[in-house]
């Protein structure tokens, strides 16, 4: 019996990872219309020379697509190669649009679902989900919104401890960090690039933990609200 129900759930595994990358695909294709019509989800009319880069009432709530190719970093078990996709809704939390300097911006407080096809590794795939924060660094009259972000979660790897190098369970820890900039084709549509870290461990909670240190690109579509 054991069997059919461990084929049953690798075809359930394989189709989600399928419908994600061709949703992926999709988006991008969608998104880049969206970038060549920058006004298409009824943004302010900003000429290309326009002085305001961001509304001074940044929206409310967020949710991006993302996507990232990621290479295992720091003496990882095995050469590991991960294609990460993130599902991000985004709540604003904080507005400190009327400081002066370098810190100008605005807080969110952001929970992502995580899909990742490990392309490369002992395992084949990861489920998780992570929560944390993000700080968006806005100067006055400039399109280009600089941003950092960090967050913790949790998740499920199909681990093989048998095998050298292999994670020892399946349940995980996940660490993400993130840095780059995202540019506002509009008020209610943005693009976003940058580079991502991402963190594997079982905290120690069985042995092997040889953790995973992922390093990679990040590129992303944002709709606001």
């Amino acid at each position: 019996m054991a069997v059919p129900v461990a084929r049953i759930a690798n075809g359930i595994v394989l189709f989600i990872i399928t419908a994600l990358m061709k949703l992926r695909v999709a988006m991008i294709i969608i998104a880049s219309a969206l970038a060549r019509a920058p006004f298409a989800f009824g943004g302010t009319d900003r000429s290309a020379n326009s002085s305001i880069g961001i509304s001074d009432e940044p929206s409310r709530f967020d949710f991006a697509i993302e996507s990232a190719y990621l290479f295992g970093a720091f003496n990882p078990p095995r050469n590991y190669e991960i294609s990460a996709d993130f599902l991000t809704a985004r709540v604003r939390w904080g507005n400190y649009l009327h400081r002066e300097g370098l810190f100008r911006g605005y807080n969110q407080v952001y929970f992502s679902f995580l899909p990742e096809p490990i392309i490369r590794g002992i395992e084949n795939h990861y489920f998780g989900m992570n929560l944390g924060l993000r700080y968006n660094f806005v100067r006055p009259g400039s399109r280009f919104v600089p941003y950092f972000s960090g967050g913790v979660g949790l998740g499920a790897i199909d681990s093989h401890p048998e095998q050298f190098g292999g994670q020892g369970q399946d349940f995980t820890f996940n660490i993400l960090s993130a840095a780059g900039v995202s540019y506002q084709f509009s008020d209610r549509f943005s693009g976003q690039v940058g580079l991502l870290y991402q963190h594997f461990s079982n905290a120690g909670l069985t042995d092997p933990n040889p953790s995973l240190n992922l390093f990679g690109p990040q590129v992303g579509f944002t709709f606001s609200f």
